[in-house]
């Protein structure tokens, strides 16, 4: 099947070099590079992030964002200079 795409000048180059150094047609080069980007797709399993959650009760007791931060920065010398009230 024949067919047009637009792809960047830099890119063609790169690949007709690349389908040169090969010694092969660029029309192969480009069928080798698309079964590997479809085989690779269907054959990969859904990206899973692991559980990362700890024991605990979570925040406890009313807390305002300034009183968090306050926590945050306890025992570690106080809130920076520009940010104490």
């Amino acid at each position: 099947m024949k067919t047009t795409v637009e792809i960047a000048d830099s890119l063609f180059e790169e690949a007709k070099a690349c389908a040169r150094a090969r010694r092969v047609p660029l029309r192969e080069l480009i069928e080798e590079g698309l079964r590997t980007v479809v085989r690779n797709k269907t054959s990969r399993k859904p990206f899973k992030l692991r559980d990362g959650s700890v024991g605990g009760q979570g925040l406890q007791g009313d807390l305002s964002g300034d009183d968090i931060t306050e926590l945050i920065y306890e025992g570690r010398g106080g809130l920076p200079n520009n940010d104490r009230r």
